[in-house]
Parts: C-alpha cells; sequence; structure tokens
C-alpha cells in the first residue's frame, strides 16, 4: 500500500487563497443581497464552495464562469465584480490538471 504525498506549500498557499477569495464574495453577496440576480449568484457560489467542486477544481472552474456570465448580465455591484476577479485570478492561477 502506497501513501499519498502532501501537496507542496505553493499549492497549499494557492488553495488556502482561493478558500479565502470566495469566503469574502460570498460575503458581499450576503450583505448586498437583493440586487437582479443575487440569489442565482449566491446559489452558485455556494454550489462552487462545495466538497465536490473543491475537489475537482474544473468543476469550480465551471461554476465560476457561470458566476461571471450572470454578473455580467445583471446590474452586479462594483465591489462584487471586483471580488469575482478575484477568485478567478486565485483559480486560474492553480493547475487545474
Amino acid at each position: 500500500m502506497s501513501f499519498h504525498k502532501e501537496p507542496t506549500s505553493y499549492l497549499k498557499t494557492g488553495l488556502s487563497d482561493l478558500q479565502g477569495a470566495w469566503v469574502l464574495l460570498r460575503s458581499e453577496v450576503v450583505e448586498y443581497f437583493g440586487f437582479p440576480n443575487s440569489d442565482k449568484i449566491l446559489f452558485h457560489i455556494d454550489e462552487a464552495m462545495s466538497w465536490e467542486s473543491v475537489r475537482d477544481l474544473n468543476k469550480m472552474m465551471s461554476t465560476l464562469l457561470v458566476i461571471r456570465n450572470i454578473s455580467a448580465q445583471s446590474e452586479v455591484p462594483d465591489d462584487i465584480q471586483d471580488l469575482i476577479d478575484d477568485v478567478y485570478e486565485c483559480l486560474s492561477g492553480l493547475d487545474l490538471t
């Protein structure tokens, strides 16, 4: 029986940054809740933060792209749009293969 190696510190830091970016985004959406499609965005944020998505970063990226599309078609506050961009930067900086 072989043992899996622990991810490198760089990956752990990247995942920690990604988790923080999602938490900040979710908090901001809850604070500004009531703008058009805020319920849809919150639903997809929760989906992206689910165990299944955390274990499959490609699935998380797909969900983030849905969030970006919804926000592009809605009157999303600038602070939330900036946080969506932050999540995208964190996620795109990780190796999704």
